[in-house]
Formats: structure tokens, C-alpha cells, sequence
């Protein structure tokens, strides 16, 4: 508001949040002068000047601060009044919230479906005759034993022979949420860690902007792509005297990229910056240098061959491939042989050149006994891959994405989820607490619905681009906020009272008689009219470095 200030430059994370708390602060101040946006993806000092020659009207960001404080009111209106609400109505803390709760029910539901899951044996025969070829599953080991008899020392024809050549496109550069996803499969990093990490090198200068959910880069970094994947391989050591491949062409798509680019390293990625880096920055530096040559590296080429076998009409199967050109696999496999990857891979058996009618043998037969598994508990790998993909799970892969929360926010909603008590963690793993399956249970289906709530994150989208206007959004969400109110009402008072549980009676009040129940902090006479109580740190307790215990404050109040 000073005399000498012509206009305002917003300068906050080019993002819906870095929109809406430089609004807020803007609005708050009563300032009324003009604003541009800075909106760049690095702080190099290139970019940062780049982007101050090319500021645009802060009004062309409009729809974005709509969308932004339309998803802060939708989170505070559902949040604040479920929690309440809920909280009330069963005597105990249960938190809701509109990304949080869809997420916690997928977790809840993958145990369930893990703890009711029946297991089935089943069983194989294999042939052995230079390859390996195996049948089928076969329900009961007698059925088996009689194929295998039929086999054993016999020979098998060849029935049919397919062999196609595959050519494997190079991957995608990292967006956040694929980068956490392979950092927690890699490293086991949380995805709150890996969120850190990039940002901490975003400010270090080292990589751009990690809140971003593209996976494609603009075509105005073309003509310095290829300097800075030369940079990249020479700080590699386990990418020294690899041949190098730079299509560029093959991670440019301006019409894939929403508000930033992929995540990427920078010019400024040296061998002494990455030596001085903390083991868990270098990690994520390092992954995004590795994808960044592989995503611009040549295909892997293979040459596939199926061969059916059929003896006395069993059909058995073989599979073979050849490397034909490992391209951009070259650089993702000597990465993994540096960390002495233990990855376990299925044993390669070259197939023999083989025509129809042919026949191969006699061949050993053999049982092997499998069983079928259960669903696989989440990791948060796989979690961040459910919440991205939750509401268009059919959708073809370049559909818009309709998932839950951004990749700004899911870690967020994973370490709440953790730190509230309603998930913990195991090892990899993220399992539902106790507490979090009882809050899935209460929840009715509309507020757990992963789908409705990943289409409101499309409608956010689409407000960002005018598409829809917050009335239409948040009429929406008011509508849903009464039907929380009324619906609740319905709930019988019998189901109410499912997380009370029965008090333990520690003794009679040797005041007014009352029951005496065991509290946090002390023992407490159940009459509110009564201020007896025990409490288990007192000075005459503390002197001796004790504390009352529950056995004591039995005694005491038995010889009261």
C-alpha cells in the first residue's frame, strides 16, 4: 500500500494453493493495485528472468483462485461439520473428511477382502525337453497324476507357434505421484519424504517444481534438452561409456501439460552438487536423471516366441524372448545393478527353432502345487496408484484424470491418516487401525465413495479452465452437507452406543458411595456432584518416583 509500489507481483508456488494464499493475503491487506504472476518451474536464474520479461495479468488466474477456494471451503464445510457431527452423535472423536474418508475405506476394503479371501490349491503339470512348457491349472492332484503319466518319457508335438517382434516405448517422465510411488518401491520412501526431498531440491535449484502432475515437458525446452542430458550422463557414474540417445521429441507434448512440466533435473546438477547432497536428496536426484535419459533413450526391442505342445490332448506352453536391443532398459538396469537390486526375475530359457508337427522329446513330467493369493495390501506405492486413478479406473490412459486429492495433497492425506491413528504403517505396508475400520463402518457409502469424490477433483479441474462455475461446485457440496445432517438423524440410538465400552468399577467413593472409575490422569468418583479423586502423580507418590496404580487405588479405596 505504499505511495512508491505501482503493482503487485504474485510470486507465490505456481499452483492452486500458491493462487489462493496470495489472494488471501492480497485481500486481507485491502490492496487494490494491479498484479501479474510470476509462473515458472524452476529457480534457475535463467527461468526466474525468463519469467519476470513474460509476466502475465494476475486476472488470467481467476478461475484458479475460484477452484482453490472452492476446495478450502468444500474440505472445511464437510470436514467441520462431519467430524462434529459424527463425533457427537457416538461419543468419540471420529474424524471426516472429503479426500481422507474415500481414502482410509479403500485401505479398509483391501483387508477386508484379504481376511475374507479363500484360498484354492490348484496344480500344474511341466515338461521338461530343453525348455520348459506347463499346462494349465488343474483343480486335483489325481487329475494331474494321470496327465503326468501320460506324459512322462513320452514325446509332445508341436501344435502352434507364434512369434512376434515387441518394440517397448521408453517411459514417461516423472510426474510427483509416480515419482513417490517408484521412490517407496525403490528406497521405501514415504510419500511425504519424497515430497520433501523434491522440494528441497526445487529450492536448492537443482530440479523443477514437483507439485505437478504432468509428465511431459513444452516445446520451448527442446533447443537446451540435449545439453542438459549430456550434463545428466556425465554425472552418472554407472551411466559413463553408455550410448546416448536423445529424441526429445518423445517428451514433448505442450497439450499434456497442465500448470508445470514434468519434474526434471537442471543444469546445475553437477558431480560435486550431487556428492554434497544428503543421502535422501541424492536419491531422488538421482531417479530423476535416470528417468529423464530413459524417457528420451531408444525402445527395447525383443523377439517373442509361444509355442503350444499337445500330448494325447494336453496343450502345454512355452514362452521365450530374446533381446533384440535393450535402448532405454539399458540405463534402468545398470541404475538397479548400483543399488545391488535383488529384483527377482523369472529364469530366461532360449526356445530351440521349432516347426509345427515337429515333435520334441521324450520329456520329463512333473507336478508342481500352487494356490491362488489374496489381494495384496496397500504400499503406498500402490495406494498413491489407487487415490490417482479412483474415479476412472476404465478410463483409457490419456483421459482426464479424475483421482483422489492432487499430488500435492495425497501425501498429505496419508500421513494423516497415519498420524490420526485411523492407518498404520508396516514395514512397506499401509494397513487400517482398528479405530479406522470401526470409522469405515459407521461412515454411510456416499461419504466413502472414492469415485464421487475423484469426480469433484475433475470438477475442481474444470473450474481452473472456466469450464463450470463454484456455484454449480459448491451447491454440490451444501447439498451433500445436508444430506450428512438429515441422514444422521435416522441412526438408532442402539447403534449410537457402539464405541462405548463397559467401565471397570475400581472401588465405591468413600464420600458419597458412588462407583469409582479409572480416568487418564486419576481414579474419579462417577457422581459429577463429587470432587473425590485419586490421582496417579501426586508429590507424596512422586518423592518415592512411583505413580498409583490401579491395584494400589483398589487397596486404598477397599480399606477406605
Amino acid at each position: 500500500n505504499r505511495a512508491d509500489v505501482d503493482e503487485v507481483v504474485c510470486a507465490t508456488d505456481e499452483g492452486r494453493e500458491g493462487e489462493l494464499i496470495f489472494r488471501m493475503v492480497y485481500e486481507k491487506t485491502g490492496c487494490t493495485k494491479p498484479v501479474k504472476r510470476l509462473w515458472i518451474s524452476s529457480l534457475e536464474e535463467s527461468a526466474i528472468r525468463e519469467g519476470f520479461r513474460s509476466l502475465k495479468p494476475g486476472t488470467a488466474y481467476d478461475a484458479l483462485y475460484r477452484a482453490a477456494l472452492c476446495r478450502a471451503q468444500a474440505d472445511w464445510l464437510v470436514g467441520i461439520n462431519g467430524t462434529r457431527l459424527y463425533s457427537r452423535l457416538y461419543g468419540t472423536k471420529l474424524n471426516v473428511g472429503r479426500v481422507m474418508t474415500p481414502t482410509l475405506a479403500m485401505v479398509a476394503q483391501r483387508e477386508k477382502e484379504i481376511a475374507t479371501f479363500q484360498v484354492e490349491r490348484f496344480y500344474t503339470v511341466q515338461l521338461s525337453c530343453g525348455f520348459p512348457a506347463q499346462s494349465g491349472r488343474i483343480k486335483t492332484r489325481e487329475e494331474a497324476e494321470r496327465i503326468r503319466a501320460s506324459c512322462h518319457c513320452k514325446k509332445a508335438a508341436v501344435k502352434q507357434i507364434e512369434r512376434r517382434q515387441k518394440k517397448e516405448k521408453p517411459p514417461k517422465l516423472y510426474d510427483l505421484t509416480a515419482l513417490q510411488r517408484d521412490a517407496n518401491r525403490i528406497y521405501g520412501y514415504t510419500a511425504q519424504q519424497t515430497l520433501d526431498y523434491a522440494q528441497t531440491l526445487y529450492e536448492k535449484k537443482l530440479a523443477t517444481y514437483p507439485r505437478t502432475d504432468s509428465r511431459f515437458l513444452t516445446h520451448d525446452l527442446r533447443d537446451r534438452l540435449p545439453a542438459l542430458i549430456e550434463c545428466v550422463a556425465q554425472v552418472l557414474p554407472f551411466a559413463s561409456g553408455l550410448p546416448l540417445a536423445v529424441h526429445t521429441q518423445q517428451v514433448i507434448r505442450d497439450e499434456k501439460v497442465s500448470d508445470h512440466h514434468a519434474i526434471i533435473p537442471t543444469q546445475n546438477m553437477t558431480r560435486e552438487a550431487l556428492a554434497q547432497l544428503p543421502m535422501g536428496e541424492r536419491s531422488i536426484l538421482t531417479l530423476l536423471a535416470v528417468r529423464l535419459l530413459a524417457a528420451t533413450g531408444e525402445p527395447c526391442e525383443t523377439d517373442e516366441v509361444t509355442v503350444m505342445l499337445d500330448r494325447e490332448g494336453h496343450d502345454f506352453t512355452a514362452k521365450g524372448s530374446t533381446v533384440r536391443q535393450m535402448g532405454y532398459r539399458m540405463f534402468e538396469e545398470t541404475f538397479r545393478g548400483s543399488l545391488g537390486s535383488r529384483e527377482r526375475k523369472e529364469q530366461e530359457y532360449p526356445i530351440p527353432p521349432l516347426e509345427i508337427g515337429q515333435t520334441v522329446g521324450p520329456v520329463v513330467a512333473t507336478i508342481r502345487e500352487g494356490q491362488t493369493t489374496p489381494p495384496k495390501r496397500y504400499t503406498e506405492d500402490t495406494l498413491l496408484a489407487a487415490m490417482e486413478t479412483a474415479g476412472a479406473k476404465d478410463a483409457p490412459e490419456d483421459a482426464e484424470r479424475k483421482g483422489l486429492g492432487t499430488p500435492a495433497t495425497r501425501a498429505g492425506i496419508i500421513e494423516k491418516l497415519v498420524s490420526s491413528g485411523y492407518a498404520v504403517r508396516k514395514g512397506k505396508q499401509i494397513l487400517p487401525s482398528t479405530e479406522g475400520r470401526e470409522l469405515v463402518n459407521v461412515m454411510p457409502a456416499y461419504l466413502k465413495s472414492a469415485a464421487m469424490t475423484a469426480e469433484w477433483e475433475n470438477q475442481l479441474l474444470m473450474m481452473e479452465k472456466g469450464q463450470i462455475t463454484d456455484t454449480q461446485f459448491m451447491g454440490e457440496i451444501t447439498s451433500l452437507v445436508g444430506k450428512i445432517l438429515s441422514v444422521c438423524r435416522e441412526i438408532p440410538e442402539t447403534e449410537r452406543r457402539r464405541f462405548q465400552k463397559a467401565r471397570e468399577v475400581i472401588g465405591k467413593c468413600p464420600v458419597c458411595g458412588s462407583d469409582v472409575y479409572e480416568g487418564k490422569q486419576n481414579f474419579y468418583c462417577s457422581n459429577r456432584q463429587c470432587d473425590f479423586a485419586l490421582w496417579k502423580e501426586n508429590r507424596f507418590l512422586g518423592s518415592m518416583e512411583k505413580t498409583l496404580d490401579k491395584k494400589m487405588a483398589v487397596e486404598l479405596l477397599d480399606k477406605a
